[in-house]
């Protein structure tokens, strides 16, 4: 918990004159007007492109290198009724992506195979066996989606065999290409966005299909439901490309008229039709359809968002709900042994865990969970078919990707992006790997690592200041995420007016009241309870908070998530 707040500064000086200017323009609030300033949005036009990203903003298809040359494969391939499969990963973004593209391929009467390898035999990417049954079923286009940059000698092995390969991937290329009959890769060239989802990239490569097909009722835009989720549950900087795409399908998502989407939000607790945001998409939908992947079979999700039938669709959701629940029990039991080991390296500076009997599907969660304790890169290791096999994550200001491929000469393989990778390993070389690791992190890293940093907020912002209208404002900022955090304000010095603790005194709701303009408002503060406790009630305080509309005794009014509580003299 940080114990000091910091508020972030302008990347340039702009005049409180030119601000009310910018106000007056977009018809918003100054304070609107200045977090778009804070997150790099500096003119008019930017900024409205920012609050409203209708699709008319998304570049079109010539701007993304490769794309309409792969398209045409697909498509020649479906006008001359030859086999197509697609070859995805067990995540969301890799089991959207196939969904994806099955379903808009099998619009036009394709013949379409899809792979989503289980996790428990032979793991993430391609394998040769299952090329080979591709060939027996006289496949003659594969393509890859969330995977395949890494797979030269298995791509090799499906060219040898007849097959044309198209790679849409995102993660990061290593230094041999593969020999892909097409490669669609962000990563490569000068695209305009570097971010994009592995569902993304299906997104465009459909869109761009449809350019070479006869028109069909098949209209891509109802795919945005998926490429939300995708990019969401993936963790994908919200950038203004993927900004356009992942707002729109939000609102699909809200509509839920996809019947899979539809069961999935019932058996997450939410209504149907609830219109929900980025948090509830990420910590309520995303796990149950990657709890199939993590500890059952993943075809069972992809079944689900084809699914046509609501019926079919709830009882595949409840059994997905199970999955999940299954999934947090192991997590729990798994994040108490790796915590205990964590402690016995709180002197490195990067951590590699090990276990043996670890569920290979839930490390790469425990392996959040510790970078969220300690605020440090983190491996978490676990045996699989003779090898230590590992997920690693990372703090903002450390590039897994590089630190890993510092360590390569003890590693058999790894891939994956900045803040979250794969990896594998001999057993004898998990010293070598705990060292080298601790000390690429301590290189990239020096000094900022392990120091308590101060909590950055967008602004000040006095409780007078929030009603309904600046909550319609913040809305339009959404969706929130890696490039566009959900802001975070300072409020003036406040006094507590009243408390109650719950959750076995780990959460606490605070009445407050803003001693400069006297207005109350009640907030939340989760896991802050012991922090308010070691403050014996100071008073007055301030308070780090995002104000939301919610319910309280039957009234709607406006409740305040609680992020810091500091003393009023805490250094800002």
């Amino acid at each position: 918990m940080s114990a000091s707040w910091k508020i972030k500064t302008l990347p340039q000086p702009v005049s409180e004159d030119h601000i009310r200017r910018l106000a007056a323009e977009l018809q918003v609030s100054p304070i609107t007007v200045r977090l778009l300033l804070l997150r790099g949005v500096e003119t008019p036009e930017a900024m409205h492109r920012f609050l409203c990203p209708g699709l008319r903003y998304l570049l079109p298809l010539e701007y993304w290198p490769g794309v309409l040359d792969a398209a045409k494969i697909i498509a020649r391939a479906v006008a001359e009724g030859k086999g197509i499969a697609i070859w995805g990963d067990y995540d969301v973004d890799g089991i959207t992506a196939t969904v994806l593209a099955k379903e808009f391929l099998s619009r036009y009467g394709a013949r379409v195979l899809h792979v989503i390898p289980d996790r428990r035999d032979h793991g993430y990417g391609l394998a040769e066996t299952g090329i080979r049954r591709l060939a027996e079923e006289n496949i003659a286009v594969l393509l890859t989606v969330d995977c395949g940059v890494a797979n030269g000698p298995e791509i090799a092995l499906a060219r040898s065999l007849g097959m044309e390969v198209v790679v849409a991937d995102h993660h990061v290329p290593g230094k041999d290409l593969p020999p892909a009959t097409a490669l669609i890769n962000p990563k490569l060239g000068n695209w305009p966005s570097e971010d994009l989802s592995g569902v993304a990239l299906s997104f465009l490569l459909m869109a761009a299909a449809g350019k070479f097909l006869p028109r069909q009722d098949m209209d891509i835009r109802q795919s945005l439901d998926l490429v939300a989720l995708g990019t969401i549950a993936d963790v994908i900087p919200l950038d203004e490309q993927n900004r356009i795409l992942v707002k729109n399908g939000m609102l699909l998502i809200s509509e839920a008229r996809r019947v899979g989407i539809h069961a999935l939000k019932e058996a997450s607790g939410i209504h149907h039709t609830e219109q929900i945001g980025v948090g509830a998409i990420g910590y309520a939908l995303a796990p149950r359809i990657n709890a199939a992947g993590r500890v059952g079979d993943p075809s069972l999700a992809v079944e689900l968002l084809l699914a046509q039938d609501l019926r079919h669709a709830r009882q595949l959701a409840l059994e997905l709900d199970a999955l999940n629940a299954h999934r947090k029990e192991t997590e729990r039991s798994i994040l108490a042994e790796a915590l205990a080991q964590a402690e016995s390296q709180r002197e490195m500076a990067g951590l590699v865990l090990y276990g043996e009997h670890w569920h290979p599907g839930v490390i790469g969660i425990v392996a959040s969970r510790i970078v969220e304790r300690y605020g440090r890169p983190c491996i978490i290791l676990t045996q699989e078919n003779g090898l230590l096999k590992g997920s690693a994550r990372s703090v903002p200001n450390f590039d897994l990707y590089q630190g890993l491929a510092e360590c390569r000469q003890w590693l058999t393989t790894f891939g994956g992006h900045k803040q979250a990778a794969g990896l594998k390993l001999e057993e004898q070389a998990l010293p070598s790997l705990r060292q080298a690791f601790a000390e690429a992190v301590q290189r990239q890293c020096g000094a900022q690592l392990g120091a308590p940093a101060p909590l950055l907020v967008d602004m000040e912002v006095a409780f007078a200041q929030v009603h309904a209208r600046f909550l319609h404002e913040l809305d339009l900022l959404q969706p929130f995420g890696p490039s566009n955090p959900r802001p975070i304000f300072l409020s003036p010095p406040v006094t507590v007016t009243r408390q109650r603790f719950f959750g076995m005194g780990k959460h606490v709701e605070l009445w407050l009241r803003d001693t400069t303009d006297g207005v109350s408002l009640r907030g939340v503060a989760w896991r802050l309870g012991e922090t308010w406790k070691a403050m014996a009630s100071t008073s007055p305080i301030r308070v780090a908070y995002t104000p939301k509309a919610a319910s309280f005794r039957g009234t709607v009014g406006i409740e305040l998530t609680i992020s810091g509580i500091f003393s009023h003299q805490s250094p800002p």
